[in-house]
């Protein structure tokens, strides 16, 4: 057992105020990796959305667009339930309203208490369902280049539901109902368009439009970056199983 902890969140993204997870930073191997464990869940989290007023569009946007990323790969993660489910799919309509309009006022405090809201239920679903192949392969991003870890999921987001979307069509759908997408009437190449492209949309309406490349990301880096990823624990719960290769694809479309 340790002390106890109380955590008081200044970001509406992270959730490491009400999570199991604790990422730490090996610079001489440039290897970011996290520590698992219940005594991490802090015994009291004081959520106040005024803390997150100083923080500025960019990073509100980065860190908004990692809590969608928790939400999405929560709900379909194979460490899912229903109660997961639960708090994803609001965190997921959540984040996607209200995101835009904290990103044009910071001020607003009711738009940013729906943000708090919305990192809160991701960070229920994700620290007890998991995550998937967008936070393992940033961080592997992170380890090795030191990339923005908010930054690299919005980036890889989109390229990643492309990717797992087969293997759990269903689940996507409900992702993109989640967001407003009216995908009743659609095929399945359309359905799977569809939420890419919101993903897309919402990503530009908040300002992150850079690729890998533009962080710095060379393809000579992508093999290493791959081989990190796919050991990390992340990757356990993706639904799709993915191998080196794959990730390497991944990579390449998001570069």
């Amino acid at each position: 057992p340790i002390p106890p902890i109380i955590c008081i969140p200044t970001t509406a993204g992270t959730a490491a105020d009400i999570s199991q997870f604790a990422v730490f930073m090996d610079v001489e191997r440039k290897l970011k990796f996290c520590v698992i464990s219940k005594y991490l869940v802090p015994d009291v989290s004081l959520v106040d959305p005024v803390t997150t007023t100083t923080m500025s569009p960019r990073l509100t946007a980065e860190t908004g667009l990692d809590a969608l990323s928790h939400a999405i790969e929560a709900f379909v993660s194979t460490g899912s339930s229903p109660l997961t489910d639960l708090h994803a799919r609001e965190a997921i309509k959540i984040v996607s309203k209200y995101l835009p309009l904290a990103v044009e006022n910071g001020n607003d405090l009711e738009v940013r208490s729906k943000m708090m809201l919305g990192s809160l239920h991701a960070g229920i679903a994700f620290s007890n369902a998991n995550l998937g192949a967008v936070h393992a392969i940033s961080h592997s991003l992170g380890g090795l280049l030191d990339l923005p870890h908010g930054e690299c999921n919005a980036i890889l987001l989109e390229h990643v539901v492309a990717y797992n979307f087969e293997s759990s069509p269903d689940r996507y759908e409900d992702i993109a109902r989640a967001m407003g997408i009216n995908v009743d009437n659609l095929y399945y190449p359309e359905k799977k368009n569809a939420l890419i492209n919101a993903l897309a949309e919402l990503r530009h309406r908040v300002n992150i439009r850079q690729k890998l490349r533009n962080l710095g990301v060379r393809k000579a880096d992508i093999p290493r970056l791959a081989e990190m990823a796919v050991r990390d624990p992340c990757m356990m719960t993706n639904p799709r199983r993915l191998q080196q290769y794959d990730v390497e694809v991944i990579f390449e479309r998001a570069l």
